[in-house]
């Protein structure tokens, strides 16, 4: 397990754009389960999250006309348990972090794995959760 002083600065830069902070296995339920949209954010300390995968999901967020009823976000290597209900509910894709899940009335509708975010720009990552929200967002 990733120890906090290195975790919790990664955590905010999504939470203080608005993301929830998924800690939980009944978290990431109640958040999937309901009717409406969830983005959820498996996030990470690699380079990728950091380059690419945290500041796309914040352009996409800030830039899209359409977006989901919910954002959230959960910490591979943090947050063991809420991380390992996301997997579970996100097969038959593998496990991926950095990745980004959009769920529609608790059904998986997308998922973008860790080798769709390394080594593109954030602006692409962005892009492209634009288009999947416009296709799903209402």
């Amino acid at each position: 397990m990733y120890p906090e002083e290195i975790v919790l600065p990664m955590k905010a830069e999504l939470v203080e754009n608005g993301f929830e902070d998924l800690t939980t296995a009944q978290e990431v339920n109640d958040a999937i389960k309901i009717e409406g949209t969830t983005l959820v954010v498996i996030n990470s300390v690699c380079g990728c999250a950091a380059g690419a995968c945290r500041p796309g999901v914040v352009m996409a967020i800030a830039n899209a006309t359409q977006k989901p009823d919910r954002v959230t976000t959960t910490f591979a290597g943090f947050d063991l348990e809420a991380v390992n209900k996301v997997r579970e509910m996100h097969l038959p894709y593998p496990p991926s972090s950095p990745a980004i899940a959009l769920f529609k009335d608790g059904q998986l509708v997308s998922m973008v794995e860790r080798h769709q975010i390394e080594g593109r720009p954030a602006q692409v990552i962005a892009q492209h959760l634009i288009t999947l929200f416009q296709e799903h967002c209402n």
